[in-house]
């Protein structure tokens, strides 16, 4: 995961666009989206620096991995940010990145799910990726939700982006032009992401669409 080659990616071009686009990049990108926590002891995970995320795949075709994993972020004593993704007893490393280019969970949210669309449906990644970096120049539905977190209700805002709307080639991707990524953000929440979610709708005759979908755990609830 490419991580500070993908934010510059991103972050290309958005000085031109209007000033919706600046609201969506500041809220999907915050650069402040670890303040608060730190490495070191402490009574909660949070104080401790470490959050965990629940993440579920539904839909992936052949060759993809379904199902429930976990992924921990640490913030190390470098001031470096670890991402560890869990299933079962296995573990993988998926980097280490500074904390102050924010929460890399959103980069490899983004990659994730542009490996399995493009895997899906055939496509570039190459090309999907720049559809969602122009996706961030038009206007995005930015809503306030209430969110339960910590046995009380909290504010947070839902930001969705549909990247292939407009797209020349929408007709050619299918079901897949329809792809909607959801992110809501707070500032009450550890790590400012409270989830991130892909969704494909179902293909004719078929049970269901593609899911992929990034939670934050509550804490008190394991860990991986």
């Amino acid at each position: 995961m490419r991580v500070l080659p993908l934010l510059a990616l991103f972050l290309l071009g958005l000085g031109h666009g209007p000033l919706a686009a600046a609201e969506t990049y500041a809220l999907l990108f915050r650069s402040t989206a670890l303040k608060g926590l730190e490495a070191g002891p402490g009574s909660s995970e949070a104080a401790q620096g470490t959050l965990v995320y629940d993440r579920v795949i539904t839909g992936a075709d052949e060759g993809q991995a379904d199902g429930s994993f976990s992924i921990a972020l640490k913030i190390k004593p470098d001031d470096n940010v670890a991402l560890t993704l869990h299933q079962g007893a296995r573990s993988r490393g998926l980097g280490s990145y500074p904390a102050s280019v924010g929460n890399p969970l959103i980069m490899y949210f983004l990659e994730n799910v542009l490996a399995d669309v493009a895997f899906q449906s055939g496509g570039s990644p190459f090309y999907m990726r720049n559809r969602i970096k122009e996706a961030l120049l038009r206007d995005s539905e930015i809503v306030p939700v209430t969110l339960r977190y910590r046995n009380r209700e909290i504010g947070a805002q839902e930001v969705t982006i549909r990247p292939f709307t407009t797209d020349k080639a929408r007709e050619r991707m299918g079901r897949f032009s329809q792809l909607a990524l959801a992110v809501t953000v707070s500032e009450e929440i550890p790590g400012w992401y409270y989830s991130l979610i892909a969704t494909v709708p179902a293909a004719a005759g078929a049970e269901a669409g593609y899911s992929n979908a990034i939670t934050l755990r509550a804490a008190g609830k394991g860990r991986p």
